[in-house]
């Protein structure tokens, strides 16, 4: 189904006589399509910004534009999926229109959520003082419960923790039963279905009891509170009368329906995103939220941007065509005023050694040109297709990185430092005292749970570890000191707490780690990010809800130098562009993925990826695809390009076939 769109279009000279007059020239900082978005006026609008086509710079303009005309900028709430998009953002506003941008709220939707329940949360029981459970947190506090309800002994196996965290987290964002989610998704799992029941409700106790808040939490009790108690909803949509949400089409259920909740006293939200660029459904996002949206608030406006200020036209030509074959889509049209540059070029492959040979050496010739490393990158479906590029690229000596692996926050030598200053500010969280304890020398699981259980019945840890005996008493009689030290209220900054407990951790990470080396580099990092700030509460709460993207032990290649090649999922490449891009394993069964072929809505996902793949190349663009392959998966020898390119017109690319000679190779 295609929508299309009738854009409104700013009338110049039509504007209200009464408004204040405009400090800024946007005539002549945006273009007509921007414009007509910047200026809209009040009510509900949704905003189609195509790849490329300068979304931020539209959402940056509207800000300023709402300030401009008069609007109390603590009125205005801007949500983003990264506080470093929204501080972006924020500031460029800010030059643009001054010292008044810096009263206007933005963030994440998690770390709004996080303001307000602190602030408001009470009627619904949440107490200001609660702690944010990162992901690994609340696997650990699952597997916890798992052992004590006795699910851990069944003579079935029972799921992994990160599977059962998956699935509660699948219910609230999705907006679905415990039951629904299992059996559409995790149908071998339907046997524990009872026990998935027991399991969540001591899960939501323990948290509660332990005034603990998972990620989820704070959007599901957000959302609770703005249900429950309408005088605080009403107090919240007052205070932020004009919404701003970005990247709309990675929203799930759970925020639409937020955004909805937001809006109660008004109708003033404008959301911008593409439909084209959906490809999180796989985290609960869903293509229905920017589709629905003129369902959710009737009369909204749609706007569309569409000139295209990355890429080529030759590339843009591919993607449109791309693009067309979608079932379901908001017509659009990329276009660019840069019309001249060569054809993408589809590469077939003999197999997937010849498509790394053919990759390596291209990157060496792109260098060559004048093309640096780091203006190129290597795109691929899934992290394990580039495996047998990275053997060649280290056999050719060209230094990579590969985005992917563990995030900072979640490496565990990370996780063990945060856990003693979690306990600091929570005694009551028992998933960092069991991180912990386990660290100490002598210390095993029982008897971690027995001290646990003393700290948990109100007795003071520093006694209780102190009066411990045995193997294990000095090391725990060393961590009530440390943890003393570091919570005597009002003696320590956060960046000294950070270095305190960083002396005390030192040996049991050189202990436990081979290369600790990288590891203290990591630990150091935290040391100086902790600098910034005034509070423990808040430095915890900012690392939870927005986590710095890459540890020092992410995956490298050896001798690095100052400039490398980028190496990445398609995902993850999402907002990024470079100068020259390889897609590679552009092979159908592979993509799109051979499991996907299952659901049209997943398929059609795939053809959103593809898309979101070509459009992060400027200039030069090359779609490699290996045949002759054996899937083992489904018994096929994978030989065709990806079906997303079979209507696509011949015109709209080179075709090179591969011809290996021996170690050498030649292609045509």
């Amino acid at each position: 189904m295609e929508r299309e769109i009738k854009p409104y279009v700013l009338r110049r000279g039509e504007e209200d006589r009464h408004a204040p007059r405009l400090s800024l020239d946007y005539e002549r900082a945006l273009n007509p399509q921007q414009l007509a978005a910047v200026s809209a006026g009040d009510g509900p609008a949704l905003v189609i910004a195509g790849a490329g086509s300068g979304k931020t710079r539209t959402l940056v303009y509207r800000v300023a534009y709402l300030i401009d005309r008069g609007v109390d900028p603590q009125t205005i709430l801007l949500l983003t999926f990264t506080r470093k998009a929204a501080q972006e953002m924020l500031n460029r506003a800010g030059l643009l229109i001054g010292a008044r941008c810096d009263r206007v709220t933005g963030g994440t939707f998690h770390s709004v959520a996080n303001t307000l329940l602190r602030r408001y949360g009470r009627p619904i029981g949440v107490e200001p003082g609660f702690t944010i459970l990162d992901r690994g947190d609340a696997e650990d506090l699952i597997s916890l419960l798992r052992g004590q309800l006795g699910l851990s002994e069944k003579e079935k196996r029972f799921p992994r923790k990160g599977t059962i965290a998956e699935i509660f987290s699948k219910c609230e964002n999705t907006l679905q039963s415990l039951e629904e989610v299992v059996l559409g998704e995790f149908a071998h799992f339907s046997d524990h279905l009872q026990d998935f029941d027991r399991l969540k409700r001591a899960y939501e106790g323990a948290k509660r009891q332990r005034q603990l808040l998972d990620y989820d939490d704070l959007l599901v009790k957000l959302r609770g509170l703005l249900d429950a108690d309408e005088s605080t909803r009403r107090t919240i949509s007052s205070q932020f009368r004009f919404l701003l949400v970005d990247e709309y089409q990675d929203t799930n259920r759970l925020q639409a329906d937020l955004i909805r909740k937001l809006a109660a006293t008004h109708e003033n939200v404008m959301v911008v995103g593409d439909d084209s660029q959906s490809i999180y459904g796989f985290r609960g996002a869903t293509f229905r939220n920017i589709m629905g949206f003129p369902e959710l608030f009737p009369g909204a406006k749609i706007y569309k941007l569409e000139e295209n200020y990355r890429s080529t036209q030759p590339i843009l030509n591919l993607a449109n065509e791309i693009i067309q074959g979608a079932a379901e889509k908001y017509t659009k049209h990329l276009f660019t005023r840069k019309l001249d540059g060569p054809l993408p070029v589809l590469v077939q492959a003999g197999g997937e050694h010849t498509q790394s040979r053919f990759v390596a050496q291209k990157i060496l010739e792109l260098r060559e040109e004048g093309v640096p490393l780091g203006e190129m990158a290597v795109l691929f479906r899934s992290s394990f297709h580039s495996f047998d590029l990275e053997i060649e690229l280290s056999r050719k000596d060209l230094p990579f990185v590969k985005r992917g692996g563990y995030k900072f926050i979640e490496t565990a030598h990370v996780k063990d430092l945060l856990a003693h200053l979690r306990v600091v500010e929570n005694p009551l969280d028992a998933v960092s005292w069991n991180r912990l304890l386990l660290l100490a020398d002598g210390v095993g699981p029982k008897k971690a749970q027995e001290l646990i259980a003393s700290f948990m019945k109100g007795g003071r840890p520093g006694d209780v570890l102190r009066k411990v005996g045995g193997r294990c008493g000095p090391a725990l009689k060393d961590l009530a000191r440390i943890l003393e030290e570091v919570g005597r209220e009002g003696t320590m900054m956060p960046a000294e707490q950070v270095s305190r407990v960083y002396e005390y951790y030192l040996p049991v990470l050189r202990e436990q780690y081979d290369d600790y080396p990288k590891r203290m580099r990591d630990l150091e990092h935290l040391s100086s990010m902790a600098e910034r700030y005034r509070r423990l509460e808040q430095f915890l709460a900012d690392l939870a809800l927005e986590p710095p993207d890459e540890s020092v032990v992410d995956v490298e290649a050896p001798n690095r130098d100052d400039e490398r090649l980028v190496l990445s999922t398609i995902h993850s490449a999402k907002g990024l562009e470079w100068r020259c891009v390889f897609v590679i394993w552009v092979v159908d069964g592979r993509f799109p993925s051979a499991y996907s072929f299952m659901t049209e809505d997943e398929l059609e996902e795939e053809r959103r990826l593809l898309y979101v793949a070509v459009t992060r190349a400027k200039d030069h663009l090359y779609l490699t695809y290996p045949i002759n392959i054996y899937d083992k998966t489904t018994g096929m020898v994978l030989s065709k390009p990806s079906r997303f390119l079979d209507e696509v017109p011949a015109a709209c690319f080179d075709t090179w076939t591969l011809v290996e000679e021996d170690e050498s190779h030649a292609w045509d």
